[in-house]
């Protein structure tokens, strides 16, 4: 934070900046003069200060950089109760685990269900409400990767709306799950009892409507998990099963703009890729993520490309030049393994050059 201070004496402006160290010095007069802020532990006081001059930073960075409004970071904004769910951060000062319990900073103490347990000694952990209102406790925890047996095998994904994810491997195709169109009538429902009950401008919620709300963030919970579930578990399939995955690049956000959003959304496309990216990662596969670009006009077996672009109607793929004919998505997949430098023959257990070797990678081609 930087702002200019004019003095009487002087005609010339100042410039001061407020950085970390100022926050913390002007929190700690605070809490000598305000005793409902004594009452918190000053360690997620101070990690809050930190978390802020990080963002601004960065923030003034992209704008030093000139960057697109839209690429840019924004600034840190007033988090309102009523309008944000609470969080705090504790670093590794700030808490202990002492019997399965976590002990926080402030004399606080909290029983926790452990999901599983932890690989190492965590160096920081957030304590956090969800819209549901149930807490949870996530910790930071440096962990290493669990590599996999070598299988030889490689597979190439396109992803799709009517197929989340197309494969060169048919056994390993993703079909549209549908969690979102399932829980639709029940979430029509729980909206319209919250629309019929709205409070007036100015006026508190009913009990009725808080419960409509409750019921409605249930639902949304409920969608997100059973698409996390789907996604954890085709990742795990898909990378336990391959030694190196092409992974289509593919950023859905445009869709929101045309007729298939809904079915797009409920597809969870980011999702299922950002599941598949660090599956991969855990267990020290090699995943290439592949650009976008022609991939659904280009021929698999000789690489021409189509003289026009193919109408989403139109899902079977014929080859002028070499007259192969195959399913739209599945020739765009096995352009996935040409472009990221590997073999499709790869798909059938066959690879040529040689053995695969983890994290090898071709010039130009990103790996994760």
């Amino acid at each position: 934070m930087s702002r200019k201070v004019h003095t009487a004496n002087q005609g010339t402006a100042e410039k001061t900046t407020c950085g970390p160290a100022q926050l913390d010095k002007m929190l700690t007069e605070a809490r000598d003069t305000m005793s409902w802020l004594r009452q918190g532990a000053s360690v997620p006081q101070q990690q809050a200060i930190r978390d802020f001059a990080k963002a601004r930073a960065k923030a003034l960075k992209d704008i030093k950089a000139k960057l697109p409004v839209r690429q840019r970071a924004g600034m840190p904004r007033i988090k309102r109760k009523r309008d944000a769910l609470p969080t705090v951060n504790y670093t590794r000062r700030g808490f202990r685990l002492k019997d399965g319990r976590l002990h926080l900073a402030g004399g606080t103490v909290l029983r926790v269900v452990w999901s599983r347990d932890l690989p190492a000694a965590p160096s920081s952990v957030r304590v956090y409400q969800d819209c549901v209102g149930h807490w949870y406790a996530s910790f930071v925890v440096a962990t290493q990767a669990q590599p996999l047996p070598a299988t030889g095998r490689v597979l190439g994904v396109d992803w799709g709306v009517k197929e989340t994810a197309t494969t060169t491997s048919d056994a390993h195709d993703l079909p549209h799950a549908l969690h979102g169109k399932n829980a639709a009538r029940k979430l029509a429902r729980y909206q319209r009892m919250m629309a019929r009950r709205r409070p007036a401008r100015g006026q508190a919620a009913s009990k009725g409507y808080r419960q409509a709300q409750r019921q409605t963030a249930k639902v949304y919970k409920k969608v997100a998990r059973r698409r996390q579930d789907t996604a954890r578990k085709w990742a795990k399939a898909v990378v336990r099963d391959h030694d190196a995955i092409a992974v289509e690049d593919f950023r859905p956000r445009f869709l929101a703009r045309t007729s298939m959003a809904r079915k797009a959304a409920d597809a969870a496309i980011g999702a299922t890729k950002t599941a598949l990216i660090e599956m991969g990662r855990k267990h020290g596969r090699d995943v290439r993520l592949v650009h976008p670009a022609h991939t659904t006009m280009d021929c698999a077996s000789c690489g021409a490309r189509t003289k026009h672009a193919l109408p989403l109607s139109e899902r079977t793929y014929a080859c002028t030049a070499c007259a192969a004919v195959s399913p739209r998505d599945k020739n765009s997949a096995r352009v996935m393994l040409v472009r990221a430098g590997l073999n499709p023959a790869g798909a059938d257990r066959v690879r040529a050059g040689g053995p695969l070797v983890p994290g090898q990678r071709e010039p130009g081609i990103p790996v994760l």
